[in-house]
This record gives structure tokens, C-alpha cells and sequence, in this order.
């Protein structure tokens, strides 16, 4: 075969610079997680967390026990340690007598000198060993229990670490998939390129604007939604008759909502303003109160728990 000309070689080599210094092609991007595979996550998350708090408050319950049955161990110690003291005092005051009489029995003056002194001093010997006997049995579980209350509060020291952490990386992957549920939370219809809302038209059976039904939706499917959801209300002030509001009702008949229900009422109100400029939301009014995204500022009384919005979230949009 012929060797190459110069010219040939010399455009070989720079074709083969332009392809060595070209990037490379971009990779794939990751395909955008499915909401449902989101959600799902999600719950089994929760349940995750559910489950290392119900963990982690057993094992302090357990430590709580432990530490009680050591007092009560230190109870009983102290109560046979003076039980002994006595016992030993009396020994030493016989020790003392049989001394200071010359003699191995009794004195005369505190037990004759027959063979019943002999069988009471040999009484008061068994009664005295059985005390002490008494209090080393005391003090062997006394010693027992402290040092299995410390076992078990080293135990669930290093078990209480390892389930907070366990709970702070549960956590972190429901904030993180918090996040990416947010994301995929859509812009609505209408939105202008400065930010503003194009005005729309009611439609549908409901008689609402396309706005405000995606944000119903997006409600209804992110809560659960104990009572119903009112929109259009004809012959009223506001957006109602012009299909541009939702009650999200957290009680039924004018009365003020659980304790659990008002907790939902202000996630959902939150909810609301946070996305805000994603959604159009205008308004959102909640226990007598309006938040127009700037934050909460109090409204005046109505005269009444609906009135006030006490049993509904009222969300009004552009």
C-alpha cells in the first residue's frame, strides 16, 4: 500500500483533533419520577418514621422502668443497712459484757447462767447472722438491678442514636421527595410572562374557571379532605358566583373544627400560599384571617364561626 501524502496526513490529523477536542454527547437526561411512584414513597416513609418513634419511646419507657426498680432497690438496701447496723450494735454491746465479765457466757445480770442463757445467746447469734444474710441478699439484687438498669440505659443510648438517625435520613428523604412533589405541581393556564393572571371564563357543570378547578384538584388530591368543597354560590359578594373560589370546609353545621381538623385547615392554608404564584391564588382567608401572599393580617368580625372562616378555608383565585 502507498504511503500517504503529507496533505493527507495532515487533514487526517486535524480531523482527528477536531474530534478528540468536540464534547461529548450530552447523556440522557433522568427521566422526571412519576407522582405516583412519589407518593407511594412517600407513605412508606412515614410509616418508616411512625415506626422508629414508636421504637425509640418503648426503649426511654423501658429505661424509666429500669431506673424505678433501682430506687426501689436502694429503698430496700438502705432499710437492711440500718437493720444491720442495729444488729451489729448488739454484738458489740455482748462482745463488750462477756469481755469485761471474764467469762464466755452471759453476765448474771443480763442472763443466768444456765443452759436457757446459752440457747438465747445462741438465738441472738442466728438472728443476728440471719440479718446479716438478709441484707447480702438485699444488697447481691440491689447490685443486680443497678447494674442491669446501667446495661440497659448504655443500651438505649447507643439504640436511641442509631433510631435518631435512622429518623433524621427518613426525614431527610420526605423533605426530599416533599420537594420534588412540589415540582410537580403544575403552573396554571392563564399565568402572563410578567406574572400576572389573564381573566377566565367559568366552565364546565361546576361552573367554575379552569384556575380553579386545577387548584381544587390539587387540594383534594394532596389532602384528605374531611367535609366538602364549595365554589360557585350565586347571589354572594366575591369571587363565588364568578367561579373563582373554593370553601374547604373543616367542620359541618357553624361549628368550630377538632382539634386535628384545624391542623389540616392550616396545611391546607399554607399549602396555598406557598404555591401561591404557581396555582394564581389571589386570597386565602382562614380563622378570621386573609393572607394575600405577604403574610396573615387579622380581618374583622362577622359575627359568626362561618362568617369568620373558622370552619372553612376560603382560597379565592385570579
Amino acid at each position: 500500500m502507498a504511503a500517504a501524502s503529507p496533505a493527507r496526513l495532515a487533514i487526517g490529523l486535524t480531523i482527528a483533533a477536531v474530534v478528540a477536542s468536540s464534547p461529548a454527547a450530552p447523556a440522557l437526561a433522568k427521566p422526571k419520577p412519576d407522582e405516583t411512584k412519589l407518593r407511594s414513597e412517600l407513605k412508606q416513609l412515614n410509616s418508616k418514621v411512625d415506626g422508629l418513634i414508636k421504637k425509640y419511646n418503648l426503649k426511654r419507657v423501658e429505661l424509666a422502668k429500669a431506673q424505678q426498680a433501682a430506687k426501689v432497690a436502694q429503698k430496700r438496701l438502705t432499710t437492711a443497712e440500718k437493720a444491720l447496723a442495729e444488729a451489729e450494735k448488739k454484738v458489740v454491746e455482748i462482745a463488750q459484757l462477756r469481755y469485761q465479765s471474764g467469762d464466755q457466757s452471759l453476765p448474771t445480770f443480763l442472763l443466768p447462767v444456765t443452759g436457757a442463757g446459752a440457747a438465747v445467746l445462741e438465738q441472738l447469734l442466728a438472728e443476728q447472722q440471719a440479718v446479716v444474710d438478709g441484707f447480702a441478699a438485699v444488697r447481691d439484687e440491689k447490685k443486680k438491678a443497678a447494674e442491669e438498669a446501667a446495661a440497659l440505659a448504655a443500651k438505649i443510648r447507643t439504640d436511641t442514636t442509631t433510631v435518631a438517625g435512622q429518623r433524621e435520613e427518613a426525614e431527610d428523604v420526605i423533605v426530599d421527595i416533599e420537594d420534588k412533589l412540589e415540582d410537580l405541581i403544575p403552573v396554571s393556564t392563564g399565568r402572563r410572562s410578567n406574572g400576572t393572571w389573564a381573566p377566565q371564563l367559568p366552565s364546565g357543570s361546576d361552573n367554575i374557571t379552569a384556575r380553579t378547578r386545577a387548584m381544587r384538584e390539587l387540594i383534594k388530591r394532596n389532602f384528605a379532605l374531611p367535609f366538602t368543597v364549595g365554589c360557585f354560590r350565586s347571589g354572594s359578594s366575591g369571587e363565588h358566583p364568578l367561579g373563582r373560589a373554593c370553601d374547604f370546609m373543616m367542620s359541618t353545621g357553624g361549628s368550630m373544627p377538632s382539634a386535628g381538623n384545624q391542623a389540616l385547615g392550616d396545611r391546607v392554608a399554607a399549602w396555598a400560599v406557598e404555591n401561591k404564584a404557581k396555582l394564581g391564588v389571589k386570597y386565602v382567608i382562614w380563622k378570621q384571617r386573609i393572607n394575600h401572599g405577604s403574610g396573615w393580617s387579622p380581618m374583622a368580625n362577622r359575627g359568626s364561626i362561618t362568617e369568620n372562616h373558622f370552619d372553612h378555608v376560603h382560597i379565592s383565585m385570579y
